[in-house]
């Protein structure tokens, strides 16, 4: 089996102490390198999944293993280093910096870490890493000292994804990146994408409610098949 990168156990996680569970995961393993696609629709808890795997929440029971790191053991503070160190969030509505450059966009990983820093050191600086990415996202190198509101949402999209990937995070989450792009943009972006994290040695966990995107990834898998607490109570024949 192929090294781990995320390996849940067992996992349970409420609102409160004492109250019902929205997510309850027996197994959930994603090796080195893979393209995970994980589907779901509103509720079926996707949100609080990738909260658990960048350590913004933490679970009531279980284990939520990243990277080798058991997140449940570490402090808020600790988890939160973990996060800008190891893990690149593209989100759903991309939250780029509206008052900010691509460019500045784009490095704002790096203020919050050291390692990624030292990354973009060694491929010959912060301003040539943002311009490569960005160009191999499908973006000319000239719009990085362009303010991000004068960008369409499909350039903000591939901002956003470069943002994630500077300075080589080990582990990609995208959180429904492309639900406001047409089928064909789509597309594209997931291949940039892929290739990109494919360079780098990232694994992707590709979160949507859109299952038509799922033959693009190695593996597709439906929360609401893994989430114990989504589902309808047993009948036997």
């Amino acid at each position: 089996m192929n090294q781990a990168v995320i390996d849940l156990r067992d996992v349970e996680f409420a609102w409160t102490r004492a109250g019902t569970p929205v997510l309850s995961l027996e197994h959930l393993y994603v090796g080195k390198g893979e393209r995970l696609f994980l589907k779901g629709p509103s509720g079926s808890g996707k949100s609080t999944l990738l909260n658990l795997l960048g350590g913004v929440t933490v679970a009531r029971r279980g284990s939520v293993t990243v990277l080798g790191e058991d997140l449940g053991t570490l402090s808020a503070s600790a988890r939160d280093r973990f996060r800008a160190e190891h893990v690149g969030y593209i989100f759903q509505l991309f939250n780029l910096v509206p008052y900010l450059s691509v460019l500045d966009n784009v490095l704002l990983p790096l203020r919050f870490s050291a390692t990624r820093r030292e990354h973009v050191r060694t491929r010959g600086g912060a301003r040539a890493e943002a311009g490569r990415l960005i160009t191999q996202l499908g973006l000319g190198a000239a719009l990085l000292d362009r303010p991000a509101t004068d960008l369409s949402v499909g350039q903000q999209q591939r901002v956003a994804a470069a943002r994630a990937l500077i300075g080589g995070p080990e582990l990609v989450v995208a959180d429904e990146p492309t639900s406001a792009l047409d089928a064909d943009t789509r597309a594209l972006f997931i291949r940039l994408l892929m290739d990109e994290c494919a360079s780098q040695g990232a694994t992707l966990v590709f979160v949507s409610h859109d299952a038509s995107l799922e033959p693009l990834f190695d593996r597709g898998l439906a929360l609401n098949d893994l989430n114990r607490s989504r589902r309808g109570p047993r009948v036997d024949a």
